[in-house]
């Protein structure tokens, strides 16, 4: 409670104590009455005495009353520092008064980075205990992290504080000034009337910049800066695979993007690849400062089924991310579901039976199972006059979750049909037929399906050409060509929609319409084709990311319960059902990056890889001028090894305090009483001689 209690400008924090001061009398009655026995001492004549005994009363009585102002000082402060005298400040409204101190310890991987006192989470979690420690009993705490839990959103004693900070461990989680402030002021606008006091204890990375900075607040907000190290830093920000499917025993193009974060270049760091706990590649790489380089690695020998992988850089001190996992599947066969009209078409046949790795299926257009169309990566339609409206709305659908599409329009087409398929996809559709001969003028050997056909661009290469052909109308904006014929159509085309892809073809699969089902090119493109449609989802995930994760099929029930696993922890998301897919939610973000196993009635259904955001790794820091923009209003900078902890919950609050003096200046009064009585000796009385008495 504040005190209103004053000796001019002085005021008391435990006026309480001066009652103690009532102490003072003691000295005085010991010095006011004497309580030494003295002995008596018969003498013939005394007339000599009185002469010396009148000499030295002076003097004693100096000496006893030096000591006795010694002795009522000593105590007096004495008694004053225990009342705590302060002087008021410009805060002094605050003083005294029950106070709630919030104080957010920095806890992302930057601050696992070191300087020369040890990490910077160590000296973060010691600088809070000491904020703490600095003020009074009786204030409450709270403690905040990144991970912004629910038990941190109570006020708590000293010790319970310091208990809940030596449980902070590192986190991936990272959170912006704007975040950090809003999340305290919301418990701290719930102590109405007591007085609040923020300190936001970080490196302050420039990731904590908000794109809209803080309001202005009440509450005074102290930031404190915990300053790094300077060191190198490299990471790999994502991976993908130049081949869409996986196939056992072949070799595989790995492509790696690394990131140089740091100011100076990063020299041979080494990096090593492994799949299932095997080692399978490695290297050292060399990048220049500030800048991103990719890099391909190469490896096989990747028997069938769920592939866990990591990559490892070696890139001391800054090692939170020196891993980056993914996963993937590797298939014994690729299901391939051929819908023809009265007869399969003998071409798609003998494609996909050149090869065991394909798994072709061949219906009728009019027998198709709907509900089976999402097992298939890749649907081809051909020789099909008339597409009938409920064939058209599930292929529509089944490109927009990611299957893919390629149509061979018949030799009678009926182009309405077509067009109400293709046309919704933003896709070219035939509109009318043209006889007239026509030649292959181009190849587009930037597209997938071509840029990895070929060794060399070929020179003067043999391309197909058409009899006849549909004049396709044009599709959207998302649309390329393949292969064009020299009149301007298109005689391949492929159009992305949706999270799927629709191939459509000029022409029929029909020698008297072009020699493109016996050209050399037809084999490889359509395997090409087969090979890009595989979609076994993302090689990873994000841990901050709570977004919907389309998986392989699932059906969850209470009986048959769906888990995510990595060996060390276990998480039950909720499983969807949605456009035919299997959807996962997460019900609240991962702790730890990795590889999870998907385990449904403890069968493995697939791998799951997440990593931490990239954020962090960029080691850049944001001034003080950017936190006063970040922070505006009533908020101070200060270093953490400028930190005067013993001023911040006296002048901040209760002005300049007394008490130190008041115990300095009793301890030196003590020492004066003891010289006092050790060297102010009174004379020894001096008697004349006997002899010259006269």
């Amino acid at each position: 409670m504040r005190i209103n209690s004053h000796i001019c400008l002085m005021h008391f924090l435990y006026p309480a104590f001066l009652w103690a001061l009532s102490a003072l009398a003691i000295p005085l009655i010991i010095h006011l009455f004497s309580f030494r026995r003295y002995k008596k001492v018969y003498f013939t004549n005394v007339q000599f005495l009185q002469e010396v005994e009148l000499q030295q009363a002076g003097r004693r009585n100096l000496r006893e009353r030096l000591i006795l102002l010694s002795r009522l000082l000593m105590i007096g402060f004495l008694v004053l520092a225990f009342a705590q005298p302060y002087i008021p400040g410009k805060d002094a409204s605050a003083a005294g008064k029950q106070q709630v101190v919030s104080i957010f310890v920095d806890n992302s991987y930057s601050m696992q980075t070191i300087n020369k006192e040890g990490t910077l989470l160590g000296q973060a979690k010691e600088r809070a205990r000491q904020i703490a420690g600095a003020y009074g009993i009786n204030d409450r705490f709270q403690i905040l992290t990144n991970d912004f839990e629910g038990r941190h959103q109570r006020l708590l004693s000293l010790s319970e504080f310091n208990d809940a900070v030596d449980t902070i461990k590192a986190s991936p989680r990272h959170r912006t000034l704007t975040e950090i402030i809003s999340r305290q002021q919301q418990l701290l606008n719930m102590q109405a009337g007591i007085p609040a006091h923020s300190y936001i204890l970080s490196d302050f990375q420039q990731n904590m910049a908000a794109a809209k900075p803080s309001e202005a607040t009440h509450m005074r907000v102290n930031l404190v800066r915990i300053t790094p190290g300077s060191f190198p830093n490299m990471a790999v920000d994502s991976v993908w695979f130049l081949s869409a499917k996986h196939r056992p025993g072949e070799t595989e193009r790995l492509v790696v993007k690394l990131h140089n974060y740091a100011d100076k270049p990063a020299v041979k760091v080494p990096l090593s690849l492994s799949i299932n706990g095997k080692q399978k590649a490695v290297g050292s790489f060399s990048v220049k400062e500030r800048t991103v380089q990719n890099d391909t690695l190469t490896f096989s020998g990747l028997d069938a089924g769920w592939q866990s992988g990591v990559i490892e850089l070696q890139d001391n001190p800054v090692v939170f991310d020196n891993h980056f996992y993914f996963a993937f599947n590797v298939t014994d066969q690729l299901p391939v579901l051929l819908v023809h009209a009265d007869t399969a078409n003998k071409y798609l046949n003998a494609v996909f039976s050149t090869d065991g790795f394909f798994k072709p299926s061949t219906v009728a257009y009019g027998s198709v199972d709907y509900t089976s169309l999402n097992s298939y990566p890749l649907v081809v339609l051909s020789d099909v006059k008339n597409i009938s409206t409920g064939l058209a709305q599930q292929l529509r659908a089944y490109v927009q979750n990611g299957g893919n599409l390629m149509i061979f329009p018949s030799t009678m087409a009926d182009a309405g049909s077509y067009q109400a398929l293709l046309q919704p996809l933003g896709a070219a559709y035939p509109s009318k037929l043209i006889s007239a001969k026509t030649k292959a003028s181009a190849i587009n050997l930037q597209n997938p399906v071509f840029s990895n056909m070929f060794e060399a661009a070929p020179q003067n290469p043999d391309l197909p050409f058409a009899n006849k052909y549909y004049h396709m109308e044009p599709g959207n904006s998302r649309s390329e060509y393949l292969i064009r014929l020299q009149s301007g159509t298109d005689m391949l085309q492929v159009t992305t929609s949706g999270r799927g892809r629709v191939y459509t073809s000029a022409v029929p699969l029909n020698e008297e319409f072009s020699n493109l089902p016996v050209h050399g090119l037809f084999v490889p493109i359509m395997l090409r084709i087969a090979l890009l449609s595989g979609h076994d989802g993302p090689l990873f995930y994000s841990t901050e990311r709570n977004a919907a994760m389309e998986t392989v099929p699932l059906r969850s029930s209470e009986k048959s319960i769906v888990k995510l696993s990595n060996g060390k922890e276990t998480i039950i998301p909720e499983v969807r059902q949605q456009d035919g897919s299997s959807v996962l939610y997460l019900p609240g973000q991962l702790l730890h990056a990795g590889a999870y196993r998907l385990i449904q009635q403890d069968n493995l259904a697939a791998v799951l890889a997440f990593n931490n955001s990239n954020s962090e790794s960029d080691l850049r820091y944001l001034d003080n001028s950017a936190l006063a923009r970040e922070v505006p209003g009533n908020a101070s900078t200060t270093e953490a090894d400028k930190l005067n902890i013993n001023r911040i919950n006296s002048i901040a609050n209760w002005g300049l305090q007394l008490w130190k003096l008041c115990i300095i200046l009793a301890l030196i009064f003590m020492a004066t009483e003891i010289l006092l009585v050790r060297y102010f000796k009174v004379n020894k009385p001096h008697f004349p001689d006997p002899d010259h008495i006269s």
